[in-house]
């Protein structure tokens, strides 16, 4: 997906970021996202003797550039991911040309924590945008005539987060901050500014992360969600991110049928709900995507994974380490183990693995060293700074050396509570027969 330039001999190129990373959440930052996606330059390989013969300086600044090599590494296409940008693209094109006035079917995408559903979907989305652009550009009587009072601002995507509280309050003001929109003074007057910007802004995709943060035991999460459902009868495709969507109450509850690779929803229940039936509204205008994690269970599904782990070896940069570090021997049985085949939980492992391994002064990776690191998940930051674990946006695996795949951390037992003293209970009178 990503098309890194290699770097010339002998050349000088930025390689640093000077100021805060691109914003997704606002128009300006998704802007700078969509544009610069690719265009980091990854350090050039050498030999340890190049190496040595550089001034310190030079190898000062080689240093530095191939550690953020290692830290950009560019994002590799799996299997599962490519099902995903194959579903989200067909839709949005499909959708983005569709002239007549029905409602346009949304997309929603699934799969755990750490699974790299966000930046697989923005980077579609992205692309989506650039060919969008191209044709504005080709045919500039597509543009919108601009309207009196709006900034006239051309948004084919946007993209925003749910809340961690999700209130429509919340959500309104969470779209409204990507186009710099304001407010309203109630409700009300918030739907109408969303509505309108979607529209004044040419908003061709609406992409709205972590939406299982929403609880359907909660009032307000279920006034978000009509929000939403609001929304599908504008000219603009839905893109929904969660963590396990099917089970979430969104769309009722689910079950995975391995025979027909199919989800199951269990019948509606009239009850105290807002509206039990609207839920079929929903099911029936999205389509489920699931993003999986690596698998390891047959030889095809195993290939897969060290296809991934050649990948990742073309991008280190150690003098030590060669073709078949990650991809040969008890490394990628190891690798799987410690990850459980999870694309974010191997990126850590290998980064910090990386860094060790030039901070060591060993130049390789080795499975001695990786049992060195800890993938602590809680101090991973969230997209916004926070995670939600209750929305399974931290995975429940174990990741210490000794895991293995679909084992669970280990808690602490309780220690047995000691049972109450009765010695001195008021029985009651005995009965005449025992008195």
């Amino acid at each position: 997906m990503s098309n890194l330039r290699p770097e010339p001999p002998n050349a000088v190129v930025p390689f640093l970021r000077f100021g805060p990373r691109p914003d997704r959440t606002r128009h300006e930052g998704w802007q700078e996202f969509r544009r610069t996606r690719d265009l980091f330059v990854p350090v050039r390989k050498m030999s340890l003797a190049e190496y040595r013969r550089m001034s310190p300086r030079k190898k000062s600044l080689y240093d530095l550039h191939r550690a953020a090599t290692h830290v950009n590494m560019q994002m590799l296409d799996t299997p599962m991911s490519e099902v995903v940008t194959t579903l989200m693209r067909s839709r949005i094109q499909n959708n983005a040309m569709r002239i007549g006035p029905s409602t346009l079917d949304g997309l929603m995408i699934n799969g755990g924590g750490y699974q790299g559903k966000t930046e697989t979907a923005c980077r579609t989305a992205a692309e989506f945008e650039d060919t969008w652009r191209d044709l504005y550009e080709q045919y500039p009587e597509c543009y919108l005539d601009p309207m009196p009072g709006t900034r006239d601002l051309i948004a084919p995507v946007a993209y925003c987060q749910t809340p961690v509280k999700a209130t429509p309050i919340g959500l309104c003001e969470a779209i409204l901050d990507y186009y710099g929109a304001p407010y309203g003074r109630n409700l009300r007057g918030m739907i109408r500014n969303v509505r309108e910007s979607i529209k004044a802004h040419a908003t061709t995709v609406l992409i709205i992360d972590d939406i299982t943060r929403l609880k359907m035991h909660r009032e307000d999460d279920q006034d978000t969600l009509d929000l939403i459902r609001s929304l599908m009868d504008l000219d603009v495709t839905l893109v929904l991110i969660g963590v396990n969507i099917p089970r979430s109450g969104l769309l009722r509850e689910g079950w995975h049928d391995p025979r027909t690779n199919q989800w199951v929803y269990a019948p509606l229940k009239k009850g105290k709900s807002y509206n039990p039936d609207a839920s079929t509204q929903t099911e029936r205008r999205f389509d489920i995507v699931t993003l999986d994690a690596f698998d390891y269970s047959s030889d095809a599904r195993t290939g897969a994974f060290i296809d991934h782990l050649i990948g990742i070896e073309n991008e280190i940069r150690l003098f030590n380490a060669g073709p078949g570090t990650l991809s040969e021997g008890r490394m990628p049985e190891y690798l799987y183990r410690r990850t459980h085949g999870i694309v974010g939980l191997l990126r850590r492992l290998v980064e910090d693995g990386l860094t060790k391994a030039i901070e060591s002064g060993l130049e390789d990776l080795t499975i001695d060293l990786l049992d060195e690191i800890t993938i602590n998940l809680g101090n991973i930051p969230g997209k916004d700074g926070v995670r939600d674990a209750e929305a399974g946006e931290i995975p429940d695996v174990d990741t210490s050396p000794e895991s293995e795949p679909g084992r669970k951390p280990e808690t602490k037992r309780s220690k047995p509570r000691k049972g109450r003293n009765k010695v001195l209970d008021d029985r009651g009178t005995p009965p005449a027969a025992e008195a």
